[in-house]
């Protein structure tokens, strides 16, 4: 734990700091001036704003915008900054705080993500407590890592999401199972040092009905990792002959396919049922208890980072991050 005295604030846009434009609500820059005079007689510590280009609404947010902030918190830390606080729309916060709780394995600061579901200024907003909780937060002391900070409540990313569209308490944590070994050894290529490429992972819900066409045309379309929502704790189509054909296709195209659960709670365990041993048997790896924002984070960050498909179907079974614990 460690107390912040000087913390960098990069400003992404979203709601928190949107004004009226003649399309409606949008990112809008001068967000430290109002930002100083709300918080001039408040008890955090010392800060710098900077904002980041694009200023964008989270629903535009990107893996290749993940890269440019990971660079701006690595700088900020080099700069001599001993916290990071990230202001960023709520739509897309909980897969962005994931994400980089991948990016910057290793980095010796804290790093907190918070935003807002209305604007500063408008009647009962919750910008204002949000930012100056997060950084008493910070001033407080917290571990090195990313987190997220919402309504008095931190949270830890790869444990969370955002499951209201309305209200003070967008974020819950999600009762996840399934628990996995700790990683003894991560590769140097994961370390925040390190930029990482883009990666092209897709996420694939499964429904009644589903065609091995369908799941033919994302495995064609030069995807390098799938994230296969499953049923229940992990099963599929598996009396589909041409469905479980086209994930052996994948499997030996060094396409990592990965299977998280759809329910809100609970894990994969893919050899409980036969429906789910099939699955395993043409290469599908179980993603635990992982949310879908954890394993799309992790997954970008391990093929970002140019690991073997080895490399990357271990340590997706493996917890980096408490995403998996």
């Amino acid at each position: 734990m460690q107390s912040a005295n000087n913390v960098m604030v990069l400003y992404t846009g979203g709601t928190i700091g949107m004004q009226a434009s003649a399309n409606g609500l949008a990112p809008a820059s001068g967000f430290e001036a109002r930002m100083r005079e709300q918080l001039a007689s408040q008890p955090v510590p010392a800060w710098r704003l900077r904002e980041m280009a694009p200023l964008i609404d989270s629903a535009n947010m990107t893996p290749a915008y993940w890269q440019r902030l990971r660079t701006a918190v690595v700088d900020a830390v080099d700069e001599g900054y001993d916290a990071v606080l990230i202001l960023h729309g709520t739509d897309t916060l909980a897969y962005s705080a994931a994400a980089m709780s991948f990016q910057l394995l290793g980095l010796p600061a804290p790093v907190v993500f918070t935003g807002s579901m209305l604007p500063a200024g408008v009647p009962d907003s919750d910008a204002w407590e949000n930012v100056s909780g997060a950084l008493a937060a910070l001033g407080n002391g917290l571990a090195p890592g990313v987190q997220l900070y919402f309504h008095g409540t931190l949270l830890a990313p790869t444990r969370c999401a955002k499951v209201r569209s309305f209200g003070r308490h967008p974020f819950a944590a999600l009762q996840r199972q399934g628990g996995a070994a700790k990683a003894e050894v991560i590769p140097d290529a994961l370390h925040y040092r390190h930029a990482k490429a883009l990666a092209n992972v897709a996420v694939l819900p499964l429904v009644p009905g589903i065609t091995a066409t369908q799941l033919d045309s994302l495995i064609d379309s030069g995807i390098q990792a799938l994230v296969l929502e499953c049923y229940g704790s992990g099963t599929g189509p598996s009396d589909n002959p041409d469905f479980l054909a086209s994930l052996k296709r994948a499997e030996a195209l060094g396409i990592v396919v990965v299977a998280i659960t759809q329910c809100h709670e609970g894990g994969v365990e893919l050899d409980v049922y036969e429906a789910g041993s099939r699955l395993r048997g043409v290469g599908v790896l179980s993603g635990g208890g992982m949310t879908r924002e954890a394993v799309f984070g992790k997954l970008n960050a391990l093929i970002g980072a140019g690991l073997d498909t080895a490399q990357v179907r271990r340590l997706v079974e493996l917890d980096l991050c408490a995403e998996l614990s």
